[in-house]
This record gives structure tokens, C-alpha cells and sequence, in this order.
């Protein structure tokens, strides 16, 4: 209380209070001086306190008291009430007093503080407590008063707290270690006690010899364990210490494509070739971070191009048309998403697959060559899409691509005749007689998967009102479209050849010459043995090109328009080939005559080696990459034998001929209102399997085949039907074709 007598802090200083008179009040200080004041200026001063005045009590902070041992919770529980006793006389609160008379050894009015303190410890040594003086006492007492409950805890007992992780190990060679392995870094890798060497070094460098003592073995061992980054022990390649050991986390995006991750790996499928080897084809994919889809997906079957990157580009900014042979619940019109709206703005997602359809922002990708060449990189600018490359060897700068591709092998590799298993522990012994799906299949297969993807609840994606609820990616991608909107970004087949990859070539006499292929055109009639306008390029013309089919370039002329040319070998040759299989047929082709007649063999060879591939020479299993050997035709009764191991063959009718002329949905068991699983997804190429011989050998028997009344489009019917059950019911891919849809 403010009373006469009592001392008070004021403006820093201590005063006693030598009179109080109303609202007045006089302070006398130690020099004797005396100063008159008014109790509100007295009492408003920041610093003011009453000298020895009681704290208030503090709340019990039962969340840290519960994670001691009962035992010292009871020990802190029995010295609540000695202090309460050893303060007020009375050891329960004001309702215990009833009744009960207060010990004459603690009574404030009889007694000092100091003396009750030291009754206290006497009592309390008797009761059986261990090490209990006056000052043990009073520290209790201080101790509660200013933590509370918490204040009497045993500290010995609580649980030890995280520690920094190099502990209580000297700054100075916590620096020296550090500054060590960044020397050694980009080095051979050596032992740690070589390292502690030069650790020691460093030290007696900078501090003088004896100035810094180094830490025992295994401290020095644990503490490079803590410094050095995970890449850095043995084993492993060398970096630097100071990059972070972990990689940054998902990034906060707010829209989708701000930011889209593109990556490439190897399918764990093997699966059948041009050539008629196996081999494990490569997948690239682009997901997008914001709403996890998978906006784009390229397989091919080695060595991804450029072109395969800027063909991810097109197809993320363009619908996906839906499948004839797809059930209705595919479909974009079926979706979660404001479907009328969308169409309002862009007629081309009439029939589109439930895929969403975004323009990127920006587009991680790690330093492979193909991602940071100049025509990907040109690609993106010409779309507006900035490139971020991923820092060196940190895959967790792409995290959200690297998982997706776990996702895919986990949800539909292992159900895909010819999985062949994360490793070769985990391969089996049949892997290669189950291959039996080319290529454009298995892209059928990704893609039907993919909008079953689409409508699968993810974990990772949470709308703030519903925190506890999953949603899939459509659900994501509606949700934010309807407060970001929805761009379209029309493309047409000029923008995809602009994507192609270029090289310069001139026009000679004879056409266009890559590779031992001749190129040519009535067009190039003006321009033959002429110089193009690009003097930088000293004079070539700029030619664009399929590295997945070579039967045609494409040459940017004078009126500044890219015109088809056509390989003068195309009518021979009317499936496509990659680079590889041309140099394949190079080399088992020796040269006989002029360069007329050696193209003319090589194009020979070519026919023979895609008719053998492709057609029914023989039922013999597919061999290994490399070994020249007939295969079965992908979609033929021997595939199809071949997966029934792995896949339920449904109830699909006899003639599919007549099935697609019937359009009877129900007769191949499709669930309208149920989306296809991994099973029913596969199974939709067994729709378009043909009988056995009943196989041509090339398109060109295929094309000949018709109605008996000749009428062309009777024989355009039949020429599709049967390039259709080729493919295994989807058809073959055609660059021209899907040039046009776009």
C-alpha cells in the first residue's frame, strides 16, 4: 500500500513517503531533499512501483506442467501449500479456514518472514524431504511467485528441448569445418580423418597454434554428419556444405499455370518398337503445381527431342479431343466445371476430354539439353511462357513432377501388360514375353488414364472452406478458373510447324538433301541453286523438320510461308520413321551405284523393315532392342492371349466392325456414370482387335481394299476401319491430322 513510511520508485529513483495530505503527497529521498506531488502524477510515472510489494500470481502454464513425471507434478502440488502457510499462516485457500485454527508457528502477527521460512525447512526435512533449508525456502517461495506452479517444478525432470544441431561445439570449428568442405568440394572424396587434418590446418591458419582445441573423434565425426549436405559423404558425388540439406518446399501458386513443372523419365513398360525390338519408352510430362493436373503427356521411345518438349507446349494450350470408344463420364461436358460458360468462350471444347486446358505462366525445368535448347526456349517465347531452370542436381526444386511420376508408375505401369518394376530386384521373369503394346497404344492407354487422373481426389489439394475434404484436380482447376477465368489461346497447324525443331539447307538442283534423303517439289522450281535473303546463315534456307517422321520438311520461302516438301520416296514409304530406324536401315544397306539408286534401296529396305514390323510374318515373340526378328502385330489374337494374364478380357463383340457401326455403347460394357479404372482403361484396345488373318501386311493392301462397287466412299470407310483395328482401335498418329486439330 501507499502509505507514510513506505518507499516507492519514482522517475528511476527511490523515495519514502514522508506525508500524505489529500491529494498530495511528499517524497523525501536519501539526500533529504524533499518533493511535493500530486498521487495521479505519482501513480501515471511508467517506472512506478511500490518497494516490496507483492507480485501478482501467475497463471499455471498447465501445457509445459503436463509433460513432467507424476512425480515431480506431486512434488510441485505438496510445496503450493508450504509456501502458502509460510506467507499467510494458512495452508489451503479462504474456503479451508472454516473451522481449523492457524499453527502457532507461522502466524504473520508473532513472527518474521524469515522466521517462518526456517520453521518451514525444519518441518519439512522432518516429513522426509531431502536438502531443505531456510533459503531452500525462500527460493521456492521467489520461484513461485514469479513463475507460478511452473517455478516449482524439478527443471532436472523436464524434457530436454531440440538442440542447435552442432550443439555446444565451438563456433570457431564449426567455421573451420565448414570452410574444409567447401575445399573439398568438386575433389575426389575422401576419409573424415583426412578431413579432420585439414580441419586442424585451418585452425591453427586463422587462430594460432593451441588457441582453438579440436573436439574428440567421434564429436568431429558427428558434427561433419550435421554440416556436410547428404551428397557429400562417402558414396555419394560431392557439393558444397553451406547449400541448404533440403530442397524448397512446394511453392504458393494462386492460379492456374503460374507455375508448370515439365520433366522426363523412363515408363517402367517395356514395349514394343518400330524396329520390332523392346525397349522402355521415355515419358514427358507437364503437371501443373497449382491444381496437380496433368496438363500434357508425350511418349516416345528414345531419345526426346526438342520437338517432343515444344509439342507439350501445344497440347497444354489446346482441348483434348475425347475418344469415340471413351464413356460419356470422360468427358469435359460431364465435369465439375462451369462447362457453358467455357464453351461460350471457346467452341473447341464441344467433345473435349475432361483434361484441363491451361496456358503456362512459367515452366520449371531441370538443365537437360533438351529443355534448355534454343528452339524450346524460342518455342516458349513465342507463347510467353517464361523458363526457369531448376538449380544444379536438386530434384526437389520439381518435386511435384517427381511424385507425379511415382503416381504414374504406382496407379497404371503395374497394370499395363510389360511392367517391368522400379528395379531389376523387382522385375519378373516374364516381363518380356507379356510386351506386347507399341508405342502409339500405350499413348492411348496415358491418355485415357490421365482424365481418370483427373477425377481422382488428391491429398494435396484442399479449398479453404472445405479443409478436411480432398478434391481432384478438376474440382481445383474449376475452382480457381471461376476466379482467375479461363483464357484461349487458339493454335493451328502453322503454329505447330513453327515448333518444329529448324536447320539450314540449300536448294540445290535436285531439291532439299538430309541425310541421303532428297526432298523435293515443284515449288522449289524459282528458288533452285539460289541464295535465301539470310546472309547470317550464309545464304541456306530455313527448313523445318520431324524428327519422328521424316518423309516431308517443311521450307520457309520467299513470301516468308512454310510449304510442305515432300521426301521423293514417300509414295514407296507410308508409314512413318524416326531418324534412328533410317540409320539402322543405313547401315544394314550397303551402297550399289549411283546416289539415285542407293536412295531408292535404302527406301527399299525401309518398306520392308516397317511392312515386317507391322504386319503378320510370323507369330514369334518380340526379341530384345536390336536383335532383328518378326513380331506379332500389337492388337492381334497372340497380343491379346498375351495380356489376359494381367487384364480381364470383357464382353467385347466378335465383329468390332460391327460394333462401331452399331455405336452400341452398352455392348462393349461401358459404364456411362462410372469412371474407368486402370483395368477397364487397358481393356478398351482389346475393342479393335481383328481376328487372326485377317491382318494385312502394309497400308498399302489396306488403302486397296474396298466395296465391291468400288465407290470411294465405301473404300475411305474401310481404309479407316482397318487402320483403325491396326492401331488397336484408336488409329495411327498422323502429324497432318493432328496438325489440323489444333
Amino acid at each position: 500500500m501507499v502509505e507514510v513510511g513506505a518507499h516507492v520508485v519514482y522517475q528511476g529513483q527511490t523515495f519514502q513517503i514522508a506525508a500524505l495530505q489529500g491529494q498530495q503527497v511528499s517524497l523525501l529521498d536519501e539526500g533529504g531533499t524533499n518533493t511535493s506531488l500530486l498521487l495521479n502524477r505519482l501513480f501515471a510515472d511508467p517506472g512506478f512501483e511500490v518497494v516490496g510489494a507483492r507480485a501478482a500470481d501467475a497463471v499455471p502454464q498447465w501445457g509445459l506442467f503436463e509433460t513432467v513425471p507424476v512425480a515431480a507434478q506431486q512434488r510441485a502440488l505438496a510445496w503450493v501449500a508450504h509456501i502458502r502457510e509460510v506467507e499467510t499462516g494458512w495452508p489451503d485457500p479462504e474456503g479451508g479456514r472454516a473451522g481449523r485454527v492457524m499453527r502457532e508457528e507461522y502466524d504473520p502477527g508473532r513472527w518474521t518472514l524469515a522466521q517462518r521460512e526456517a520453521a518451514k525447512a525444519k518441518e519439512m526435512t522432518a516429513l522426509g524431504f531431502t536438502r531443505v533449508t531456510r533459503l531452500t525456502v525462500q527460493r521456492m517461495r521467489l520461484a513461485y511467485r514469479k513463475q507460478g506452479l511452473w517455478g516449482l517444478v524439478d527443471k532436472r525432470t523436464v524434457p530436454t528441448r531440440r538442440r542447435c544441431p552442432t550443439g555446444y561445439a565451438d563456433e570457431r570449428v564449426v567455421a573451420a569445418v565448414l570452410e574444409a568442405l567447401r575445399r573439398q568440394r568438386g575433389r575426389s572424396k575422401g576419409t573424415v580423418k583426412g578431413l579432420q587434418v585439414l580441419v586442424g590446418q585451418i585452425l591453427e591458419e586463422t587462430h594460432g597454434r593451441g588457441t582453438v582445441e579440436m573436439p574428440s573423434r567421434s564429436s568431429f565425426y558427428r558434427l561433419v554428419s550435421v554440416l556436410a549436405d547428404p551428397a557429400d559423404r562417402l558414396g555419394y558425388g560431392a557439393r558444397t556444405a553451406t547449400a541448404p540439406r533440403r530442397g524448397p518446399g512446394t511453392p504458393v501458386v494462386l492460379r492456374p499455370g503460374e507455375q508448370v513443372q515439365i520433366d522426363t523419365t523412363r515408363l517402367d513398360i517395356m514395349a514394343v518398337l518400330e524396329d520390332g525390338g523392346l525397349g522402355r519408352p521415355e515419358l514427358s510430362i507437364a503437371v501443373d503445381v497449382a491444381t496437380r493436373s496433368i496438363l500434357a503427356a508425350v511418349l516416345r521411345p528414345h531419345g526426346t527431342k526438342a520437338v517432343d518438349a515444344a509439342l507439350l507446349l501445344a497440347e497444354m494450350a489446346v482441348p483434348h479431343p475425347a475418344r469415340p470408344t471413351w464413356p460419356a463420364a470422360l468427358h469435359l461436358s460431364r465435369a465439375q466445371v462451369p462447362y457453358a460458360r467455357m464453351l461460350s468462350l471457346d467452341a473447341r471444347l464441344e467433345g473435349a476430354a475432361a483434361r484441363p486446358v491451361i496456358v503456362p505462366e512459367t515452366i520449371v525445368v531441370d538443365r537437360g539439353k533438351v529443355y534448355v535448347s534454343e528452339s524450346f526456349v524460342a518455342a516458349c517465347e513465342t507463347l510467353g511462357v517464361s523458363v526457369q531452370p531448376a538449380p544444379p542436381r536438386r530434384p526437389q526444386a520439381k518435386g511435384v513432377v517427381e511424385r507425379t511420376f511415382g503416381s504414374v508408375n504406382d496407379l497404371f505401369c503395374q497394370h499395363v501388360a510389360g511392367h517391368t518394376g522400379s528395379s531389376v530386384l523387382r522385375r519378373g521373369r516374364q516381363t518380356l514375353a507379356e510386351a506386347q503394346w507399341t508405342i502409339p497404344q500405350l499413348q492411348d492407354f496415358l491418355d485415357e488414364w490421365i482424365v481418370c487422373w483427373q477425377n481422382r481426389p488428391h491429398e494435396g489439394l484442399r479449398h479453404p472452406v472445405l479443409a478436411k475434404t480432398a478434391l481432384t484436380p478438376n474440382e481445383m482447376w474449376a475452382a480457381l478458373i471461376s476466379l482467375c477465368g479461363y483464357v484461349s489461346v487458339p493454335l493451328t497447324g502453322a503454329d505447330w510447324l513453327e515448333l518444329l525443331p529448324v536447320r539450314w539447307q540449300p536448294i540445290t538442283e535436285r531439291g532439299i538433301r538430309i541425310d541421303y534423303r532428297t526432298y523435293d517439289h515443284e515449288i522449289l522450281g524459282p528458288h533452285r541453286g539460289r541464295r535465301s535473303d539470310t546472309e547470317a546463315k550464309d545464304g541456306k534456307w530455313e527448313v523445318h523438320h520431324n524428327p519422328h517422321d521424316a518423309r516431308q520438311v517443311w521450307v520457309r520461302l520467299g513470301d516468308g510461308q512454310l510449304h510442305e516438301i515432300p521426301w521423293i520416296h514417300r509414295d514407296h514409304v507410308h508409314q512413318p520413321f524416326n531418324d534412328q530406324m533410317w540409320r539402322h536401315v543405313q547401315h544394314e544397306v550397303a551402297r550399289r551405284g549411283e546416289r539415285e539408286q542407293h536412295e531408292a534401296d535404302l527406301a527399299d529396305a525401309l518398306d520392308q523393315l516397317l511392312r515386317r514390323t507391322r504386319g503378320t510374318a510370323a507369330g514369334a515373340p518380340p526379341k530384345r532392342r536390336g536383335r532383328k526378328s518378326p513380331i506379332a502385330p500389337p492388337g492381334s489374337t497372340a497380343v491379346l492371349e498375351g495380356l489376359n494374364v494381367l487384364l480381364p478380357t470383357p464382353p467385347w463383340p466378335s465383329d468390332p466392325e460391327n460394333s462401331r457401326d452399331t455405336g452400341d455403347e452398352a455392348a462393349v460394357g461401358t459404364d456411362q456414370n462410372t469412371v474407368a479404372g486402370p483395368a477397364q482403361a487397358l481393356g478398351t484396345a482389346q475393342r479393335g482387335a481383328v481376328p487372326e488373318g485377317e491382318w494385312g501386311e502394309s497400308l498399302d493392301d489396306l488403302a486397296a481394299t474396298g466395296t465391291p462397287d468400288g465407290s470411294d466412299a465405301a473404300q475411305e470407310t474401310d481404309t479407316a476401319l482397318a487402320a483403325d483395328a491396326l492401331a488397336g482401335g484408336y488409329g495411327l498418329w498422323n502429324a497432318e491430322a493432328e496438325a489440323e486439330q489444333w
